[in-house]
């Protein structure tokens, strides 16, 4: 005799879309726990495919665009790439400038030395780490206080599962 698969009263990441976030909300938390499991499945999923696609036009495009933007006399920017049809492949290199944050000071005490106003060419931020902040002596705290204001990021949720005894 052959075993009859029983249905499954499981939620699935489709059926999500369909439903009320209030009703959701209501589910049993091994159905929650497991909807997770799906979504950072599917995350995982789709960056895989997300790098394998984007692999396959960087060797499709990668050389062409590079000597396009070499012909450019560039080495960053948007070049396009005319294919049949009328398909254009636009390939992208963007900028992400670094600057080195002592010889950042250094030139700006340089221009500070010259008479410049360095606000005329950089802009300045300080930032204080949490952690630093948590350990200051209340004096210095309270110096600093008037100047922090803390906002609140995006929560976040888990759901762990109990440990089997």
């Amino acid at each position: 005799m052959t075993a009859t698969p029983t249905p499954t009263n499981r939620v699935t990441l489709d059926a999500l879309t369909a439903m009320p976030v209030g009703e959701i909300a209501g589910l049993p938390v091994d159905q929650l726990a497991l909807l997770l499991d799906d979504l950072a499945e599917m995350k995982a999923r789709l960056k895989r495919l997300d790098d394998w696609l984007n692999g396959a036009l960087a060797l499709r495009y990668g050389e062409r665009a590079q000597a396009l933007r070499r012909d450019q006399g560039k080495l960053t920017g948007i070049v396009r790439i005319e294919e049949a049809d009328g398909f254009v492949a636009i390939c992208d290199v963007p900028k992400r400038p670094e600057y080195d944050q002592e010889k950042l000071r250094a030139a700006v005490g340089t221009l500070r030395s010259w008479g410049s106003n360095p606000d005329d060419y950089v802009t300045t931020e300080i930032k204080v780490s949490e952690t630093k902040y948590g350990a200051w002596p209340p004096e210095i705290r309270r110096l600093f206080e008037p100047a922090r204001t803390v906002r609140l990021g995006k929560p976040s949720f888990r759901i762990e599962r109990p440990t089997p005894r």
